[in-house]
């Protein structure tokens, strides 16, 4: 697909203001004091916005047709569009989405059916600058931070693909996608808020999860800010120095001051905590690896998510066994750790987080 009409398109709103990153009391500050229409306009466009999604002002039909033509001489509304999209044969979902300046981002609708499950995976970012070395992402260097309305987007279009496919809305939403959230704090904040408001989409925080590949005081910020959505950490393993070979976050961040950060979210939002454990073979999946993680998991409630690898060029480790897997898992339970094993989903598409955006 050609990138000339978003290239265009950006010229033409370079010069004017997103309408989605103006909150409600910012917008009725526009739609009164500078259009001159009452306040109650502002209520209908929020609801066009955040609601029904609305990618043109064209659409918001119950305005004036004077308002739909001066709400784009000063605002511009910026939504992602569908690039590409492939299916797996156990019913995942991969889509490419293009931005209004050209970069593409991906989402993945996971379905469960027989758990009543339907997960959306979203980004956040544009590449990612941590440089995790089994992600495809990691490859990509960091353009921008998604906008609150591009995460927002991938939410509503994706539960759009969910009732299509399976007559299901989705049922829970997951920040792990393209990007670190915790470095994309703001508008990932933002996005939830609209995601989660009775005037937006309205889906429980409960339902929600942001996942980090663990930055300590970004941890601390959202204990403060009393968020209630669920956290979980990208650990896959724990032992500083082999996280330190696989996620230089570690070097800044190790495993003593992670486990005290979430000591300190859990303590004051008591908010789910989950760990995310990639498994790979004779590196992080033996007995004395076990032994680590359920150490680790001591000193807060929390659940381990053993995951199967989706593999990637330029990474020298493969998947652990099944066998392996199932053996490190029950050393696990054996110590008292709540675990589940997590099958690789969509291995017949370029599942792995980054590889479709990363695809020409």
């Amino acid at each position: 697909m050609s990138q000339t009409p978003y290239l265009c398109n950006m010229n033409q709103v370079k010069d004017k203001i997103d309408i989605r990153k103006l909150d409600l009391p910012m917008l009725e500050k526009y739609i009164t004091e500078q259009l001159g229409e009452p306040r109650f306009r502002s209520k209908q466009i929020w609801k066009w916005l955040w609601q029904k999604r609305a990618s043109t002002f064209v659409e918001m039909t119950d305005l004036s047709a004077v308002l739909r033509e001066k709400l784009p001489e000063i605002f511009s509304i910026n939504p992602i569009v569908l690039d590409k999209i492939q299916r797996s044969q156990d019913g995942t979902i991969k889509s490419r989405f293009r931005l209004y300046d050209g970069h593409l981002i991906e989402s993945v609708l996971i379905p469960v059916p027989s758990d009543n499950r339907y997960t959306v995976c979203v980004s956040c970012q544009v590449g990612c600058s941590l440089s995790c070395k089994f992600c495809a992402t990691g490859q990509m260097k960091r353009v921008r931070n998604l906008d609150p309305g591009e995460i927002f987007d991938q939410v509503f279009l994706v539960n759009q693909q969910c009732l299509e496919s399976f007559d299901r809305p989705l049922t829970n939403i997951v920040y792990m996608g393209m990007g670190e959230p915790l470095l994309a704090y703001q508008p990932v904040i933002q996005s939830i808020e609209r995601i989660t408001a009775p005037d937006g989409l309205n889906m429980s925080p409960r339902r929600i999860t942001v996942s980090t590949a663990g930055i300590a005081k970004m941890i601390r910020k959202m204990a403060d800010d009393q968020v209630k959505f669920n956290l979980a950490l990208s650990l896959h393993a724990a032992d500083d120095e082999k996280r330190n070979e696989i996620m230089p976050i570690n070097e800044q961040n190790n495993l003593e001051v992670l486990q005290q950060a979430l000591v300190y979210f859990y303590q004051n939002t008591h908010n789910k905590i989950t760990l995310e454990y990639i498994a790979f073979q004779n590196f992080n999946d033996g007995i004395a690896d076990a032994d680590n993680l359920a150490r680790f998991c001591k000193a807060f409630p929390v659940v381990v998510n053993i995951i199967e690898y989706n593999p990637i060029s330029g990474f020298d480790k493969v998947k652990s066994s099944a066998d392996r897997i199932d053996t490190f898992a029950r050393r696990l339970s054996s110590l008292g750790v709540s675990v589940t094993v997590r099958r690789s989903r969509g291995k017949d598409i370029d599942a792995a987080c980054g590889q479709l955006a990363n695809k020409g």
